[in-house]
């Protein structure tokens, strides 16, 4: 890492920090704008899942398939811009690379984008652009601003009182960057009750709704009250305000109300057949989405899966980009299909809403888009294949990302927008930023792109400034 990018992570971890306690401290909590409230929109989704690719998903390596070259010792890397072939898929005019055959049978039930942009933010860095995707705001802000699904917990509230209305599953905060992860893995603002659920070995999840083995209920009870008494006590409760408080109480109540619940049971792989257990395990990410699934039918709000980011892991791929890509195809093709399959056999696809997105792109060539001033970070430099390791997606890319959408309301079959097909592969047609793609995302929700609440005597938006807009050509 160089001296420059880690002082852009201490800037933005420093403001961050700041807006969050300042939020806190100074009683930035919200309340509902009426007249936003009031604004109804009918739903066409009641559930919504996020499958995020974290780390840069390369669009000419999954699902824009461009040129294809195989890798050739001294092969010019101008000429690379998908390192796999192309596959059909069940619609005609939708193709995939290799490796995502189980997601290209079942694409008939959803909509591929290619033309998702996102901007540059200076100086680029994985966990400021995922800030960004989640909250709808580029940090640093003058409150702390809330994750997507805190936003739908606050504005639905739960579908089962027993079940967290926002989980959050594979994210761990042992590696790199992790309190830059942790600053947008929050309700923020709205407070603590709205904050996901951490699931972070989705294999143990059950483990996270028990109580510690061999403790008896009675126990239990006592050290849940004395934890309580705790948490009251501390200087760091006193010294919020009294909204923050009674949420921070709240979301402490709701845990506790889940550990005693049969809803519990939701959490529990086990329960699932060795047949279908097998269909989902293809790692973490996978039984991910099993979890997701039974979540889904248990009554959650708002469920987030992701691959994990872990700098210069997973879709990282700053070096060894091919090998690395046909590892996490297996990891994602058949779960996500499965998961798509699952719900639509049990009647919920039409109600739940599947997003799969990432933070940007992949060129071999360009860091941003063509002009930016972005510091180029690949760790794969050169101007001809001369090891496997060269042969891949190194660079950031932002002028066009992919994004599916399964259900909940959203045309099937179908393929909204398009990149060019020779470098640099900018959006062409139909480009959607991250304002609008949340705007859409709200609305299949029931929830206004306007939506706000008051906070510091100001209205605080959904969408940034309440300026989403909804692609309506995205609906059935």
């Amino acid at each position: 890492m160089s001296f420059e990018q880690t002082q852009n992570r201490r800037e933005f971890l420093k403001r961050t920090g700041a807006a969050t306690m300042g939020a806190m401290a100074a009683g930035a909590h919200g309340t509902a704008n009426t007249a936003a409230a009031a604004n109804k929109i009918e739903p066409t989704a009641d559930t919504c899942i996020l499958l995020w690719m974290a780390g840069g998903m390369a669009a000419p390596d999954t699902f824009d398939p461009k040129h294809y070259e195989p890798y050739k010792e001294g092969l010019d890397v101008n000429r690379v811009l998908s390192t796999f072939p192309a596959i059909d898929t069940v619609v005609d005019n939708i193709k995939f690379t290799k490796g995502l055959e189980h997601l290209a049978k079942v694409i008939d039930r959803g909509t591929l984008i290619r033309s998702h942009v996102l901007p540059d933010l200076g100086n680029i860095l994985h966990s400021r652009h995922q800030y960004h995707w989640h909250t709808g705001y580029v940090p640093p802000v003058t409150v702390a601003a809330p994750h997507m699904g805190a936003w739908m917990a606050q504005a639905l509230g739960p579908r089962n009182p027993a079940i967290p209305a926002f989980v959050d599953i594979g994210q761990r905060f042992n590696a790199g960057e992790r309190e830059e992860l942790k600053a947008f893995h929050t309700a923020g603002f709205l407070g603590s009750e709205y904050g996901p659920f951490l699931v972070p070995e989705p294999e143990d999840a059950v483990q996270t709704v028990r109580p510690p083995k061999g403790m008896s209920p009675q126990r239990f009870q006592r050290r849940y009250k004395a934890y309580r008494e705790m948490v009251q006590a501390s200087p760091a409760f006193k010294a919020t305000d009294d909204f923050q408080r009674d949420s921070l109480l709240r979301s402490i109540d709701s845990a506790y109300r889940l550990l005693d619940s049969p809803a519990a049971k939701a959490f529990d792989l086990d329960l699932e057949s060795k047949e279908t257990f097998d269909k989902y395990n293809t790692g973490r990410f996978g039984q991910g989405c099993l979890l997701a699934r039974r979540l889904t039918e248990a009554g959650a709000r708002f469920i987030e899966v992701t691959t994990e980011y872990v700098p210069f892991l997973h879709w990282d791929t700053h070096e060894n980009g091919h090998a690395t890509t046909v590892e996490l195809k297996q990891q994602i093709d058949q779960p996500i299909a499965q998961l798509v399959l699952d719900l639509e056999e049990r009647g919920l696809l039409d109600r739940t809403l599947i997003v799969l997105a990432s933070e940007f792109s992949r060129d071999m060539i360009i860091e941003g888009v063509p002009g930016s001033t972005a510091r180029d970070q690949s760790r794969a430099k050169t101007d001809v294949l001369k090891e496997m390791k060269h042969y891949g997606l190194h660079r950031h890319f932002t002028g066009a990302s992919s994004v599916l959408m399964f259900g909940g309301g959203i045309k099937k079959g179908n393929l909204y927008g398009e990149s060019a097909s020779e470098r640099p592969c900018l959006a062409t047609s139909n480009p959607i930023g991250v304002e609008d793609l949340h705007a859409t995302i709200y609305t299949a929700m029931g929830i206004s792109p306007k939506y706000n609440v008051e906070v510091e005597r100001r209205p605080f938006y959904v969408t940034k400034n309440g300026e989403g807009r909804a692609v309506n050509e995205l609906f059935s």
